[in-house]
C-alpha cells in the first residue's frame, strides 16, 4: 500500500504565530506610510480657503488611515508596537513642517510676541498696531504693497496712499496668551536664528509632539498596559497638521497634561505620597499657564476625593491641598513677571475673546450647539455649567485616583461637548487624554471640531456642520459607554 503524506498545512488552520506577527505589523506599516503620504500631501495643498471641501476629503482620508492603523496595530507584539508607534509618530509629525501654516495664523503671533519680550518690552502692554512697537515691524509680519493680497492679511493703519497690512490675527488687540505660553514664544525667539520665520516654532511643536509620545510609552509602560495606545497621539492626523505646521502652542499643554495626570496616578503608589501629587498639581498647573483650557484636567487629579473610602476626611483634604496649592503656586508665579513688567492688565484679550466666541451669550448660534437643540437658547449657558458640575462632582466622588486621566477625559471631553468650540486645536488636549486613557471613541470630539473648523467652510451654513459633528460624537461617546457597560456585566 502507498502512503501518500499530506505537509500542507490546511487552509483554516491559523497561522504561526511568527508569521502572524510579522503580518500584523507589515499591515500597520503600510497603514502608516499611506498615512503619512496623505498628511503630507494634505499639507502641501494650499488650499484651505480656496477649495474646502477638497481639503476635506484630504482630512477624511486621513482619518480614515489613521482609524486603521490604529486598529491594526493593536495586535503587533508589544515591543515591536512601541517602537513602531515611536518612529511611526516622528514620521508623522513630520510632515507638518513640509510648508507653512495652512489653516490657522496664530503661530504670526506667536512670533511676534517672542520678538516683543526680546526687545524687554511686556507683551500685554501693547496691540501689535500700536505706534510704540513700530520699530519691530518688518516686511515678513507687516507686508506692504502688493504684499497685502493674501487671504490671510489684516490691514492696518498707513500713510495716505500706502498700503499696509499685517499677517497677525487680530492686530489691534493686546495678547491673549497665559505666561508660560509667552515664555515658550520668547524661548523659540532667542533660540532661533534670525531668519528662520516660522520653521522653529513648527520645529518646537514636532519636538513636543515627539515628547508627549514618549511620555505616553512610559507612562503606558509603568502601569502595565499596551503601548499601542499611545498612537491614539502620535498617529493622530491633528497632531501634524494643528501640533506642528500650525505650532499651536496647545501641545505644550498636552504634554504638560500628560505628565501632571502621569505623576499623580503614580502618586498612589508613590512614597512620600504627598510629594508625587504635588509634583503632578504643578505640571497641571504649568498646563494651565499655557492655555487656560487644561483646567479642566484638574477634576481628574483628584479622582474619588470625595468618595466613600477609609481615608478621613483630614486626608482627603491633605490630598486636595497637594494638588490644588501647587497648581496655582505655579500659574501664580508663571503671571508674577509680567504683573511686574506690564503697566497693562496682564488677562490681555481674554475677557474680549470670551465675549466674541460668545461664551458669556448664549444666543451666538455656534455655541452650546447641542444643549440648543433641546433647550432653549436662554438656559444653554445655564444648562452647561450644570451638566458640567454634575460631571466634575462625579469623578471627585466616583473617580479612580490610580486613574486620573479616566476623570480628566470625562470632564474635558463633556466641555467640548457642552461649548462645541469650533477651533479643531483645542482637542489636542482630549486626543492626548484618549491615549492615556484608551476610550478611542472620545477621539470624535476632535474629528468634529476638525469637521466644524475646515469642512465648516465649504457650505453655506458652517454651524449646521458643526452641531451635527459634535452630535455625532456625542453618540459615539454614549454608544462606547453602552457597550463597555455591557461588556462589563457580561
Amino acid at each position: 500500500m502507498n502512503h501518500v503524506i499530506i505537509s500542507a498545512v490546511p487552509p483554516h488552520a491559523a497561522a504561526p504565530p511568527r508569521t502572524a506577527a510579522t503580518l500584523r505589523t507589515v499591515l500597520s506599516v503600510t497603514l502608516l506610510a499611506a498615512l503619512t503620504t496623505v498628511l503630507a500631501l494634505t499639507v502641501r495643498s494650499d488650499i484651505f480657503h480656496s477649495d474646502p471641501a477638497k481639503l476635506t476629503a484630504w482630512y477624511a482620508a486621513a482619518w480614515a488611515l489613521f482609524a486603521a492603523a490604529a486598529w491594526a496595530v493593536r495586535k503587533v507584539p508589544a515591543r515591536r508596537a512601541a517602537l513602531l508607534v515611536l518612529a511611526g509618530g516622528v514620521a508623522v509629525a513630520a510632515t507638518g513642517l513640509l510648508a507653512p501654516p495652512r489653516t490657522s495664523t496664530d503661530a504670526y503671533r506667536y512670533a511676534w510676541d517672542g520678538r516683543v519680550q526680546a526687545a524687554g518690552i511686556s507683551p500685554y502692554d501693547h496691540a501689535p498696531t500700536d505706534p510704540a512697537l513700530a520699530r519691530l515691524r518688518d516686511g515678513w509680519l507687516f507686508p506692504a504693497g502688493d504684499a497685502c493680497s493674501g487671504p490671510d492679511r489684516a490691514r492696518i493703519p498707513a500713510s495716505q496712499g500706502e498700503v499696509r497690512c499685517t499677517r497677525l490675527n487680530r492686530p489691534t488687540a493686546h495678547t491673549i496668551y497665559p505666561p508660560v505660553a509667552e515664555g515658550y514664544f520668547l524661548l523659540v525667539h532667542e533660540v532661533s536664528p534670525a531668519d528662520a520665520r516660522l520653521k522653529p516654532l513648527q520645529a518646537g511643536g514636532a519636538l513636543l509632539s515627539a515628547g508627549t509620545t514618549a511620555a505616553l510609552l512610559i507612562i503606558l509602560r509603568r502601569r502595565g498596559r499596551s503601548p499601542q495606545l499611545a498612537a491614539y497621539w502620535a498617529w493622530c492626523p491633528a497632531v501634524p497638521l494643528e501640533a506642528v505646521n500650525n505650532a499651536h502652542a496647545d501641545v505644550l499643554g498636552a504634554f504638560l497634561a500628560v505628565a501632571g495626570l502621569g505623576v499623580a496616578g503614580l502618586a498612589a503608589r508613590a512614597t512620600p505620597r504627598y510629594r508625587a501629587k504635588a509634583i503632578g498639581g504643578a505640571l497641571l498647573g504649568a498646563a494651565t499657564a499655557v492655555k487656560l483650557l487644561p483646567v479642566v484636567v484638574l477634576p481628574g487629579a483628584l479622582s474619588g476625593v470625595l468618595g466613600r473610602g477609609p481615608a478621613s476626611a483630614r486626608e482627603r483634604l491633605r490630598t486636595a491641598a497637594a494638588v490644588l496649592l501647587p497648581a496655582a503656586a505655579v500659574l501664580a508665579l508663571g503671571y508674577l513677571p509680567y504683573v511686574l513688567a506690564s503697566s497693562s492688565s496682564v488677562l490681555g484679550y481674554l475677557p474680549g475673546y470670551a465675549q466674541e466666541e460668545g461664551y458669556e451669550d448664549p444666543s451666538v448660534k455656534n455655541r452650546f450647539a447641542l444643549l440648543r437643540l433641546i433647550l432653549p437658547d436662554s438656559w444653554a449657558q445655564a444648562a452647561a455649567a450644570a451638566v458640567l458640575l454634575i460631571v466634575v462632582l462625579g469623578v471627585l466622588r466616583r473617580g479612580d485616583p490610580e486613574r486620573p486621566w479616566q476623570g480628566a477625559l470625562v470632564v474635558t471631553g463633556a466641555a467640548f461637548l457642552l461649548l462645541t468650540p469650533g477651533y479643531s486645536w483645542y482637542a489636542l488636549l482630549v486626543v492626548a487624554l484618549v491615549a492615556l486613557d484608551g476610550r478611542w471613541e472620545w477621539l470624535g470630539i476632535a474629528l468634529a471640531g476638525a469637521a466644524k473648523y475646515v469642512a465648516g467652510r465649504a457650505v453655506p451654513d458652517s454651524d449646521t456642520v458643526g452641531t451635527w459633528a459634535y452630535a455625532v460624537a456625542a453618540a459615539a461617546v454614549l454608544a462606547g459607554w453602552a457597550l463597555r457597560s455591557r461588556g462589563r456585566r457580561d
